[in-house]
């Protein structure tokens, strides 16, 4: 049944792609995909008629339901698939004339050969590489093999077509230097065509954000992304930017639409709290490496009342788990947060550690469950205070976000997951 469903759905997209004959732009990497994709919108779809992946829609079913138009999945509903193969037959039949320009499309490899079905579906003009890492190592191996899946997406591109790479990561070095297409790389190094530095975090007309300068050919641009945190975001500015200058687009311009990005749900967004305080909303995901930025971002924060950590369980470190959470706590305490809070089994090695590292016994605070910590926590707020929440999915730290932020009926379009209200 899976592979009937995806057959047409390959051959229905790619007809779709051959009618309207829209720009391509591909996206992979290990790291910084939806970032990216987000950014690129927010450049593009000022000059463009514009559609992207939602969700986590990057994979075989997910790419061609966002070439087709759809942004849901009717699972195993049959009626459903059935409706959406009559509109898309209708759509190849009778033109859309709102049909995008450009689609941009976040591909993901969970396993060798995902890249090569992708863009055998969308043949991407121009590919964005974001960063290589260890995601998904056990099902490649080694990030040599990760390297050489992600960088597929280059196959196929046309001479004048653009490869645009990341040129602070060093495992693209080799693909930079022997690139055979219309090049553009981005990054904080010197010597990237789309230069990022003096990245910072900012307060500014009533909100936190982060403030850069970004350089191309010797015209510089100052940027002001509000309500996110980290270099992350600054990257994924820089990314959607060489994108833009390859589409012709002006650096002002793209400098003024940045300032419409929003990243995905729970990836150090900012936002504001119970009692006028602040929310650090990170909780996509979590590992002791992402958790010790998010920290460092915290305790370089200005801010005029207390920093508190909620921290849940970090999830698949295996052998490494315990001594993951101890260095995170140990670090916290180093970096002189205020208070920390943790949820869960594991995460009693993030107090364990931050008590080592000398916190204060009775600045530390355990619980059980999410809702019990948030509503704790909700109680003692005061104003100015900001609160940083992290923790991998299945921890499900959003809950905690809801209890404590200032709009909680914006919870179904601000947090990553389903809250228990």
């Amino acid at each position: 049944m899976l592979k009937i469903l995806m057959f047409k759905l390959k051959i229905l997209a790619k007809l779709t792609v051959k009618k309207y004959k829209p720009q391509i732009i591909g996206i992979t990497g290990s790291v910084g995909k939806t970032s990216a994709k987000e950014a690129i919108y927010s450049v593009l779809a000022s000059k463009f008629r514009v559609r992207r992946n939602v969700k986590n829609y990057n994979n075989e079913i997910g790419v061609p339901l966002t070439i087709l138009g759809f942004t849901d999945s009717p699972g195993k509903n049959i009626w459903k698939w059935s409706w959406y193969f009559l509109v898309a037959t209708k759509n190849l039949v009778i033109t859309n004339k709102k049909y995008p320009e450009v689609l941009i499309l976040e591909m993901g490899a969970d396993k060798p050969g995902d890249i090569s079905y992708l863009t055998g579906i969308a043949k991407p003009s121009i590919s964005l590489i974001t960063a290589i890492g260890h995601s998904h190592i056990e099902s490649f191996g080694s990030i040599k093999n990760i390297l050489q899946e992600k960088s597929k997406i280059l196959d196929k591109l046309d001479k004048d077509d653009w490869a645009v790479l990341n040129f602070d990561d060093a495992n693209l070095v080799e693909l930079i230097k022997n690139n055979k297409n219309k090049l553009k790389t981005f990054g904080q190094k010197i010597g990237a065509d789309v230069h990022i530095y003096n990245i910072q975090t900012s307060f500014r007309n009533n909100t936190y954000g982060v403030v850069f300068k970004l350089s191309h050919q010797g015209s510089e641009t100052p940027m002001w992304l509000p309500n996110v945190l980290g270099w992350q975001h600054a990257v994924a500015a820089a990314a959607a930017a060489a994108i833009g200058l390859a589409l012709d687009m002006n650096l002002v311009d793209i400098g003024a639409s940045l300032a419409s990005y929003h990243p995905a749900n729970g990836r150090m967004r900012v936002l504001p709290g119970v009692k006028k305080s602040w929310v650090i909303d990170d909780t996509y995901n979590a590992s002791p490496e992402s958790s010790l930025a998010a920290l460092e971002i915290l305790a370089q924060m200005p801010v005029e009342g207390r920093k508190i950590a909620v921290f849940g369980d970090m999830l698949e470190l295996g052998s490494h788990t315990e001594a993951g959470h101890n260095q995170v706590g140990q670090q916290l305490a180093k970096l002189k947060i205020d208070y920390l809070f943790v949820i869960g089994e594991k995460s009693r090695d993030i107090a364990r550690g931050a008590k080592e590292a000398g916190m204060s016994e009775d600045h530390i605070f355990h619980f059980p469950f999410t809702m019990e910590a948030g509503v704790f926590l909700q109680e003692r707020m005061k104003e100015k205070d900001i609160v940083l929440i992290k923790g991998s999915r299945g921890a499900k730290m959003e809950q905690v976000v809801y209890e404590i932020m200032a709009r909680p009926w914006d919870a179904n379009d601000l947090l990553v997951g389903p809250v228990e209200k």
